[in-house]
């Protein structure tokens, strides 16, 4: 053998190595290609149908807020109401009560002064419930003596 038909035998076998080699590398990538498509497959199987689940919840979510808004909205109605209710009973009556209260009171005073057969009325009571002065006239006095 001479050395141009060596070099041809190896560069023969180095082309059948690389082109054994990228056969089995694309017969990988073909069976990864293949388990990927399978798995792409079987999430859109399942994801349309959830899809669909989950559109119908939210559209029963949004027909329950409806209903709790009319809720919502019925409440502040009959409260709106109960207010003016409230209100127009302590108009009407409030006034009323208050003057039979303030008789009430005046005849049992004056019958308690019969009783008692005193012809003058008692000396009025005063009560200061609370009073405060401002910083500068509680201090007055003591700049005007330093």
């Amino acid at each position: 053998m001479s050395g141009g038909e060596v070099a041809g035998l190896l560069v023969a076998v180095f082309w059948a190595i690389l082109v054994s080699f990228l056969a089995v590398v694309l017969v990988r990538l073909a069976q990864t290609l293949k388990a990927a498509t399978k798995l792409v497959t079987g999430v859109t199987e399942q994801a349309v149908p959830l899809l669909g689940e989950a559109s119908a919840t939210v559209r029963s979510a949004q027909s329950q807020l409806d209903r709790v808004d009319a809720i919502a909205t019925d409440v502040q109605e009959v409260t709106s109401n109960a207010s003016a209710l409230s209100s127009t009973v302590s108009t009407t009556f409030g006034g009323p009560l208050v003057k039979v209260a303030a008789f009430g009171y005046g005849v049992r005073r004056a019958l308690g002064r019969k009783k008692s057969g005193s012809a003058e009325p008692p000396a009025p009571r005063r009560v200061v419930l609370s009073r405060t002065l401002p910083a500068a006239r509680r201090s007055g006095r003591k700049r005007g003596k330093g």
